[in-house]
């Protein structure tokens, strides 16, 4: 091997050594965590550029991040619940654009049975399941963060009660868990922390919080700091007493969902199994349930095995669902 290939040879490993590294620096510098978590801050703080979402969390949940949805919301007062269901499952979705969905799966869900020639009360309730979508996928959204708040609620409580014996003050406390703690408590921090920092008074940032959030244990610690003001005490006690009641519940809460998986379960199997065997058949002997459909008393069949599948469906879940 001469000298020129040895020297072409490792200038194509430094170039693509290079490459390499260039990408990842483009990567970091991008699309990374912590450049994520930067680009968040910068724009929870800034006031001239601020995004609809975050400026809708400092508003007490009375707008909705548009101006047409906000006169939307003045004129039609019970949207105020819409409105906050959306703004507490934290999706980058507005009042406005929710609503447009509703009405265009709903009107969808309308128009292809109708114009398949099928009657009209399968278009409404087709149109009703489609319309439905948004509102179950916000839920969802709302539940899954609501869940991932109360399990690091209890440690957060921790650190501003390690903080507080520290001889830390309360803001400086909230400030720590809003720097130490990851999403979704740390940037329900964050808010905290700024609107304190800008003026808001203590109890009103705190009260704000508790709107946005729609947590129980939340509110049991926002009622306890708001009495502790008043009446004085050991605050940093206060907390650990309330971390190990979350604790506890979090604790109950997760052997009672044990014990009732098989009822979950049950109900998954059950609801599933007619339309699964349903298909079977079909494909088997696509001729053995034509008369289902084609007959008007198997119609009245389908539509009477559905209300009862529904009422099932929710007997069980009634069944299943425990409150802790």
């Amino acid at each position: 091997m001469d000298i020129l290939t040895l020297l072409f040879a490792l200038a194509t490993f430094i170039a693509v050594v290079l490459f390499l590294e260039g990408g990842y620096l483009w990567w970091a510098s991008t699309h990374s965590a912590e450049v994520k978590r930067l680009n968040r801050r910068l724009e929870e703080v800034s006031t001239g550029a601020q995004s609809a979402r975050t400026a809708s969390l400092y508003k007490e949940l009375n707008t909705t991040g548009s101006a047409a949805g906000d006169r939307l919301l003045a004129a039609i007062t019970r949207l105020d619940g819409v409105n906050r269901m959306i703004v507490q499952s934290r999706l980058p979705l507005t009042l406005t654009q929710f609503l447009a969905w509703t009405v265009a799966l709903a009107a969808l869900g309308f128009a292809v049975p109708v114009v398949l020639s099928r009657p009209m009360i399968v278009g409404l309730i087709f149109g009703g399941v489609l319309a439905a979508l948004p509102t179950i996928y916000v839920l969802r959204a709302r539940t899954k963060h609501m869940q991932r708040f109360e399990q690091q609620l209890p440690e957060a409580l921790d650190l501003m009660g390690r903080a507080m014996r520290a001889g830390h003050a309360f803001p400086t406390a909230i400030k720590m868990v809003a720097e130490e703690m990851k999403d979704p408590i740390g940037g329900e921090y964050r808010i905290l922390f700024d609107e304190m920092n800008y003026g808001v008074p203590q109890q009103t940032a705190l009260l704000n919080l508790a709107s946005r959030t729609d947590s129980t244990d939340l509110s049991y610690f926002v009622i306890a700091v708001l009495i502790q003001r008043d009446s004085g005490g050991n605050l940093a006690e206060l907390l650990d007493n309330i971390s190990a009641i979350i604790r506890a519940r979090l604790k109950l809460y997760g052997e009672i969902r044990t014990l009732s998986a098989e009822g979950r379960l049950s109900a998954w199997i059950l609801g599933s199994l007619p339309f699964a065997t349903a298909a079977m058949i079909n494909i088997v002997n696509p001729g053995f349930m034509k008369v289902l459909w084609e007959d008007p008393a198997g119609i009245n069949f389908i539509y009477g095995a559905l209300g009862m599948m529904v009422l099932g469906v929710l007997w069980m879940r009634k069944i299943i669902h425990i409150r802790v």
